[in-house]
């Protein structure tokens, strides 16, 4: 089959093509540049020069496939509408990557017990009401003969297999470590984030794209682990003290930038039951805190 895959260059979107050339379909990945399209040509991958502004490139190249992936931008509503149009009438399959973030709640590192399925009543925090809104023209789009699912990841981590191998939270609480001297996290660190390995995230996309009904939202994840834990985890990556450090807001603003600082300080819990009754879907990767502290993030030790 030939798949056309926005963010092919990117973390899930690079595994992803990965396993899809695995399984014996070609695929055609955006690429935003010459070098990207180089680095695309060397796993394989057709490149497809343009950016998710170049609406007339992503609408041809939507339209010329069989099935598209967009794993580009959870938060680009042009993007994804112009794919959600060149596919309209199609019966095309179009796998749609929003994020767990969802259910952020801007707790500054507390503890909630608010866990959420994907029939859950959301109080979605300002920032993120533009992303419900995508996932659900997108997941409409399957009343225009559109074959439209909508995966929603958690915090995803390991070494991934396509031109970028690293997510942006593990590497980032990392650096921190590695620059200060201790493992920081903000206030408490006792809230929880769900997680789930990038190999078993891809395995999710492979499960829906041969097993998911059209208009269908999923939640992927294997796990959870609080910011506390995890930052004690890089501690033993680097062979550091067993302690870590707290960060008012305002501090880990300055350090990680708006998005990230408030992210990192919410509770972000979900569960994957869906997901593992109707795709058939499971995990098999390590756990997050097994393999910060010995397993894909050797190397930054």
């Amino acid at each position: 089959m030939n798949i056309f895959v926005t963010g092919a260059t990117g973390y899930i979107g690079g595994t992803v093509s990965s396993r899809l050339l695995d399984a014996g379909h070609k695929i055609h990945g955006l690429a935003r540049n010459q070098e990207r399209a180089e680095r695309l040509e060397e796993r394989g991958i057709i490149p497809v020069l343009g950016s998710l502004e170049d609406f007339d490139v992503l609408h041809d190249a939507a339209q010329a496939a069989d099935a598209v992936i967009n794993a580009a931008n959870a938060d680009n509503p042009f993007a994804a509408r112009v794919l959600v149009d060149a596919l309209r009438g199609s019966g095309k399959t179009l796998l749609h990557t929003s994020g767990t973030s969802t259910v952020a709640d801007n707790a500054n590192g507390a503890y909630s017990d608010a866990i959420y399925h994907e029939d859950s009543i959301l109080d979605p925090l300002p920032e993120k009401t533009g992303r419900i809104a995508i996932d659900r023209m997108v997941c409409g789009a399957a009343h225009d003969g559109v074959r439209a699912v909508v995966l929603s990841p958690c915090l995803i981590y390991g070494k991934g297999l396509g031109v970028r191998p690293d997510s942006i939270q593990v590497p980032m609480f990392i650096e921190i470590a590695k620059t200060s001297g201790v493992p920081r996290h903000l206030g408490a660190g006792e809230n929880l984030w769900s997680h789930v390995h990038i190999e078993d995230c891809a395995d999710a996309y492979m499960a829906a794209f041969e097993h998911a009904t059209a208009g269908s939202y999923f939640y992927i994840e294997a796990g959870e682990a609080s910011m506390g834990d995890l930052s004690l985890a890089v501690g033993r990556l680097l062979g550091m003290e067993p302690r870590t450090e707290s960060l008012t807001l305002s501090d880990a603003v300055r350090a990680w930038g708006p998005p990230m600082a408030h992210g990192m300080g919410s509770n972000v819990r979900v569960r994957a039951d869906k997901a593992r009754a109707i795709l058939g879907w499971e995990s098999k990767g390590p756990g997050l805190l097994d393999d910060i502290a010995q397993g894909s993030y050797r190397d930054a030790v």
